[in-house]
């Protein structure tokens, strides 16, 4: 089965209607990005910070390949050996429950497909053809400080058929009990970016799926599109703020 026609399948058992992925690049958000001396920044969501509000992220899928012991992976540089254009990320949690304070000990884990699309823990199916299931790059979980803040070495994600560009999200509190599932959309006009120029690692071109026909970020993803800044030649820093219920 295929990872498109999964995530159908399972949404059309929640009741949630899909929309048809359209063949195309990341298409154009509704952020305009702001160059600088030829880097590129894209202001994505300022769920939390802005105008007083205080609404909880969305929660989306955690499958089809969610990460299977995630308190083995305790690591900042979740790289191993995966190559592509370096990126961080930088996480911050707020709880809607205290005026959208900062969240300190919370457990955070991401996950992310490689340059190619494909995830580590997984494959040798007709969801992936390539067999990673005994390595676990691109995986890795940290605890936020007191200033709600975690953060990771990684690459650009690739893409597959299907999904625009994202990163996986999971929340705990500190005794392990889970707050939010969630999922991190990317700037369209950096996704091209990245495809077109940094051909060297990603092969495929532009990914055929936009965030609005993406069967999780078509309902509205305002709240779950980062920020991302930097350059192919210099890497990408991304910045994104979530909010849950603890």
């Amino acid at each position: 089965m295929e990872r498109k026609d999964f995530l159908k399948r399972s949404l059309s058992v929640l009741g949630i209607a899909t929309v048809a992925p359209l063949v195309g690049a990341c298409s154009k958000d509704s952020v305009d990005p702001i160059t600088t001396g030829g880097t590129t920044t894209n202001q994505g969501s300022t769920n939390g910070t802005t105008g007083g509000t205080c609404d909880v992220t969305p929660s989306e899928t955690e499958g089809p390949f969610p990460t299977k012991t995630p308190s083995s992976l305790v690591m900042k540089d979740i790289r191993s050996d995966r190559t592509g254009v370096p990126m961080t990320v930088a996480i911050t949690i707020k709880n809607k429950n205290s005026s959208c304070a900062a969240l300190e000990g919370a457990i955070v884990d991401i996950w992310h497909c490689d340059k190619d699309g494909n995830y580590s823990e997984y494959g040798g199916t007709g969801m992936q053809s390539t067999n990673y299931t005994s390595v676990h790059f691109l995986r890795g979980r940290q605890t936020t400080d007191a200033s709600g803040a975690v953060s990771f070495t990684t690459i650009f994600p690739g893409w597959y058929s299907g999904r625009a560009v994202h990163i996986h999200v999971h929340i705990y509190n500190a005794s392990g009990k889970s707050l939010l599932v969630t999922q991190i959309a990317f700037p369209a006009t950096v996704c091209d970016t990245v495809f077109m120029t940094a051909t060297n690692f990603y092969t495929k071109g532009k990914a055929d799926t936009t965030n609005e026909r993406d069967n999780i970020f078509s309902d509205g993803y305002t709240n779950e599109l980062a920020t991302v800044t930097g350059s192919v030649a210099n890497g990408y820093a991304l910045t994104h703020t979530i909010v849950v219920s603890a």
